[in-house]
């Protein structure tokens, strides 16, 4: 199916858009055959005409070199000197796409989908913008044309900087596979400072909230709330208590606890995620109520399977019921940030409260030893508990 006059040289093939131009006739013997045809890799209408302007731009400058280099081109008569010979040597690295799947197939296994998603969207914003070319053809112009363009169409500098870390890490990476010597055109390139407008901070819940939500929990007594419950008062990341396996619990100890490591199915945020939370309050009840329930290897086999976890959608599920009982722009993320000011509430030592949320402990020192003991790390969470009213 041919496309109208705004998307020139497209057609569409079972959905996917195909870039099609004939050939000069006075330029035909130059080519294999009299019509090119180039699958554009996308059912997108927006991202094929933004790449077919760029492929029929590309052939107008080849095909305008060519006709210079025609003796009979009657231009030619105006030259000064004999048109050089044409010396740049081809490319022989792979392109953005294929760098791209080469990409992914060596990187993405263990992590979530918005690994992927991010690597397909920065390069589908690069290939818009430019075409998809080997990766050592892109010029520095062309490189700071692409920022701007990201920029243009509204995207926060924060954004932009992180588009630029997954097409560098795309690139380098294919570079090292393919042999080929570094490139350069995507380092060091100009952001600019950070946007004016402040970026907004996380909110931290009030304790009496965080009481009101887990009373709630408990009310309602299903998957999705032992999920919220179990993070309330472990303050582990979403990502983190969906990819937990029964294994992962430990019931029958003095000290009830949950091991947070990594999976197949899920990979942790940093080495310092690795950590053992001990058990209260509403966490020990949701831990509890979801072993007994699931027939499954997983605690939350709603939301995760060998296949991978759902941490994207379980949150949305989340925080839509948290929504009307939670102040405006808290979400279920906020329960992080509230164990942290819970604990210093209670005076926690600060690389206490670092090791049981898994955050970067600073110091060498730190990396010395087993760490603090379950008990100590129990007694603190319990009298963080006993301020909120638990038992």
């Amino acid at each position: 199916m041919w496309v109208t006059k705004d998307a020139p040289f497209l057609y569409t093939k079972r959905g996917v858009y195909y870039f099609s131009r004939r050939v000069p006739e006075d330029l035909k013997d130059h080519y294999k055959s009299p019509r090119i045809a180039i699958s554009l890799r996308t059912k997108s209408r927006k991202v094929a005409r933004a790449r077919a302007i760029t492929l029929a731009a590309k052939l107008d400058e080849d095909w305008l070199t060519l006709r210079w280099k025609s003796a009979s081109d009657p231009l030619r008569r105006f030259l000064n000197h004999r048109m050089p010979s044409e010396t740049k040597i081809a490319s022989e690295g792979i392109t953005l796409s294929d760098a791209k799947e080469l990409y992914l197939q060596a990187k993405k296994n263990g992590r979530s989908s918005t690994f992927t998603q991010a690597a397909e969207r920065s390069v589908g914003y690069l290939v818009g913008c430019h075409g998809d070319k080997p990766i050592d053809a892109y010029t520095r112009s062309e490189v700071n044309q692409f920022r701007d363009a990201l920029l243009d169409r509204g995207l926060t500098r924060a954004s932009v900087r992180r588009t630029f870390n997954t097409i560098r890490a795309i690139v380098n990476f294919a570079a090292r596979e393919s042999g080929l010597p570094e490139v350069k055109a995507f380092s060091g390139v100009f952001i600019g400072d950070e946007d004016t407008v402040q970026t907004k901070k996380r909110a931290s819940l009030p304790p009496e909230v965080v009481e009101t939500v887990q009373q709630s929990c408990r009310e309602i007594d299903d998957e999705p709330r032992w999920l919220v419950a179990l993070i309330s008062d472990t303050g582990m990341r979403l990502s983190e208590a969906v990819g937990l396996v029964k294994e992962d619990v430990v019931l029958d100890d003095e000290y009830p606890h949950v091991t947070v490591r990594p999976h197949p199915w899920r990979r942790l945020k940093t080495k310092g995620s690795e950590r053992i939370i001990p058990l209260v309050g509403a966490s020990l009840w949701a831990a509890k109520r979801a072993l007994e329930a699931s027939n499954s290897l997983f605690l939350f086999p709603r939301y995760c399977s060998q296949d991978g976890h759902k941490a994207n959608s379980a949150s949305g599920a989340l925080n839509k019921w948290l929504s009307p009982r939670v102040p405006t722009g808290c979400v279920v993320h906020s329960f992080r940030h509230s164990l942290r000011d819970r604990l210093r509430a209670v005076e926690c030592p600060p690389d206490i409260i670092d090791r049981i949320g898994g955050w970067s402990v600073a110091g060498i020192g730190e990396s010395y030893g087993r760490g603090y003991p379950l008990p100590v790390l129990s007694k603190w969470m319990a009298s963080m508990v006993a301020g909120l009213g638990g038992d």
